[in-house]
């Protein structure tokens, strides 16, 4: 579902965030933009993220590793490009 109008950012956007490492909401606003223009968002965007993040910490430590490799797979072709 798109959590923000504005900036067409959907729960799955935010979930992918957490999943990669966003860890404060702030830090989501920045990198997606969620909520971070007209404001009518931001109390569900605020829910889905803390929901993510409760979620992603109960998950095992060795399930979390590929997704950290991931992430920086990506940061490295960002800087690369």
């Amino acid at each position: 579902m798109i959590v923000c109008l504005c900036h067409r950012v959907s729960d799955r956007d935010i979930r992918r965030a957490v999943a990669e490492g966003t860890r404060n909401f702030e830090v989501l606003q920045d990198e997606t933009r969620a909520a971070s223009a007209c404001g009518a968002c931001h109390d569900c965007a605020r829910e889905v993220f803390n929901e993510a993040v409760s979620t992603h910490l109960a998950l095992p430590v060795q399930m979390m590793e590929p997704l950290a490799q991931t992430r920086r797979v990506i940061q490295l072709a960002s800087v690369a490009a």
